[in-house]
């Protein structure tokens, strides 16, 4: 049996490609522009899915390798994917970064804004840049903890919508065909076809608040609710709808009220209504609005009813100022 704990190269037997994989990781419903490239990280997920895409559109397949440097295995899983590529007949990328956080910056955003734009430099540099398209291995129990993060944080349907199975961000335009998909599901294939991959030594630190989801609670929602994963991912979808049809209905406000919105028009608006559209508003400025300081803005637009009467709150990394009869959102920054 192939040794799943351990970072090293382990051979992948080609006739794999041959073999069956179960309904639940099936791949039929992706349809993915050729050729694409996938991010891999020598783990479970990633391994098992770069075997699948191989499969199912061979010689279309290309991946990148995201070095963080921040352990000192970091050097093997590199390895283990230069191995695996090799055995695929998949060109790789390894594209190194220096993950270390900023002051006041968490450790996982950190590494993950440098993980997406290590991915997009390969993609823009490498094989002849034509290739936007990026699949990710995340899977329904990276679904489900997502969707638990933003309940603990009081997100909105944003953060309740959690990761959508396609998007396009960074000028990539990036795929995750398997959210239906359970861990146990994959790992259990991985398995019974004698294919290593590498463990991750952070994920087992339940210092991070995703890896106490994953350990504390996940086993405890599987015996207590056996579909979970499933009725969050329909949970996720729902709100994702929701949230469109509250994107569009923002969209027409905003031309009623004008860009920049005109004051008096907005006040003509449902409190829920001016919520709405001040978040999208601020959104298409690249202002990163909190519920605290939306509600702030709002008891200030009520109260703005005379000429002299002046907005002045900070929002994001700027501030929404009265102007003239308009708001005005202003970046300190720029």
């Amino acid at each position: 049996m192939a040794d799943s704990t351990t970072p090293k190269p382990t051979p992948v037997n080609t006739s794999l490609l041959a073999a069956t994989w179960p309904a639940e990781l099936s791949l039929d419903h992706f349809k993915p522009e050729l050729p694409f490239a996938l991010a891999l990280s020598g783990g479970a997920d990633s391994t098992a899915l770069l075997i699948a895409c191989v499969k199912r559109w061979p010689g279309q397949v290309r991946a990148v390798h995201v070095h963080h440097g921040l352990q000192t295995a970091a050097d093997l899983f590199a390895v283990h994917c230069e191995h695996l590529c090799k055995q695929l007949d998949v060109p790789l990328v390894i594209e190194r970064i220096d993950a270390r956080h900023a002051p006041g910056q968490s450790p996982e955003e950190a590494a993950r804004q440098g993980r997406y734009a290590a991915l997009a430099n390969a993609l823009q540099n490498h094989w002849g840049g034509g290739i936007r398209h990026l699949v990710l291995a995340q899977h329904a129990d990276d679904q489900v903890e997502t969707m638990l993060l933003a309940l603990s944080r009081g997100a909105g349907l944003p953060g309740l919508s959690a990761m959508p199975q396609r998007l396009e961000r960074h000028g990539l335009v990036l795929h995750r065909p398997w959210l239906q998909a359970g861990s146990a599901s994959i790992r259990e294939w991985l398995l019974s076809h004698d294919v290593a991959w590498v463990e991750d030594p952070s994920n087992q630190d339940v210092q991070y608040t995703r890896n106490r989801i994953r350990h504390q609670l996940l086993p405890a929602l599987a015996q207590a609710f056996p579909a979970f994963r499933q009725t969050f991912a329909r949970s996720a979808r729902h709100a994702a709808q929701a949230q469109q049809l509250l994107t569009e209905l923002a969209q027409q406000d905003l031309q009623q009220v004008g860009n920049p919105p005109l004051i008096k028009a907005l006040q003509a608006l449902s409190e829920a209504r001016q919520v709405n559209l001040l978040r999208y508003w601020l959104g298409t400025l690249g202002a990163q609005s909190s519920s605290r300081q939306v509600d702030a803005l709002l008891v200030q637009i009520g109260s703005c009813q005379t000429r002299g009467h002046q907005i002045d709150i900070k929002v994001g990394n700027g501030f929404v100022r009265r102007n003239g009869e308009h708001l005005g959102w202003y970046n300190w920054r720029l």
